[in-house]
């Protein structure tokens, strides 16, 4: 059920798959090598602290005041290496939590002020679907190490409800991020990855890296597992939004 989701998601998304569709038939040359992933996380919330709107809204937490600690997150990347050495892809990512609690203050979220010992629903959601352009400034046999720019689309939700009454706040924008890989092939076998995005500004920032063990079972798959955080946020007059989270991330290489 969450896989057909998942792939419903992307292929009806309206950024991330004009950008495949995009990548795979144009700018794909005869020497080009397909790379991708397919990958699920385990996710456990740190913190999750929010307002609405952000200069006077009440400051709670969907971890600490509900329950919405643990959840899954499934993505997808995919990508073509070129020859130069340079690889451009694309990512798809979803990520929800769902929580409920009993509230210990008023909160005033919106337009409307849930009551203290209120019974609350909460949903927090965010999706990311990104296009990286990585150049290899070291691309041996026993490492391979690079960096680019990735242009990010966050699509993202927080909600608040009780007795049927719900005010929500979604936000969909476009963030630079810088990208970074870095490989070290200890064996044909057996490599350790690091790579993923991040910026910062005064208005908020945005990192997600992954580090993890790669095993190459066959010359075209290979088995992943590691640890990725996710943390950030945005700070302004509308919302106050700062979150972090662990994944415990398994998942299928493959390369054609």
């Amino acid at each position: 059920m969450v896989s057909s989701f998942f792939i419903r998601r992307i292929v009806m998304n309206k950024y991330i798959f004009p950008l495949f569709i995009f990548l795979v038939f144009i700018m794909r040359p005869a020497d080009a090598g397909f790379t991708g992933s397919l990958q699920g996380g385990a996710v456990f919330t740190s913190y999750n602290d929010v307002a609405l709107p952000g200069d006077d809204g009440t400051r709670f937490s969907y971890s600490d005041d509900l329950d919405a600690v643990y959840g899954f997150s499934p993505r997808v990347e995919a990508g073509y290496e070129f020859g130069f050495p340079l690889y451009a892809g694309v990512m798809a990512s979803l990520l929800r939590l769902d929580g409920d609690g009993k509230l210990d203050k008023d909160v005033k979220f919106g337009d409307k002020v849930f009551n203290e010992s209120d019974n609350v629903k909460g949903t927090y959601r965010f999706d990311s679907y990104r296009a990286t352009l990585r150049w290899y400034f070291i691309n041996g046999a026993s490492f391979k190490i690079g960096g680019g720019l990735t242009g990010k689309i966050r699509d993202a939700e927080i909600t608040l409800e009780d007795n049927g009454e719900k005010e929500s706040f979604s936000n969909t924008g476009v963030v630079p991020l810088l990208n970074f890989y870095a490989e070290w092939i200890a064996s044909p076998a057996f490599s350790l990855l690091f790579y993923g995005d991040g910026t910062w500004s005064p208005y908020g920032r945005a990192e997600d890296f992954f580090a993890g063990a790669v095993y190459r079972f066959h010359k075209n798959y290979a088995l992943m597992a590691g640890y990725r955080i996710l943390e950030g946020g945005a700070d302004n007059d509308r919302v106050y939004t700062f979150s972090m989270f662990h994944y415990a991330v398994a998942g299928l290489q493959f390369s054609f």
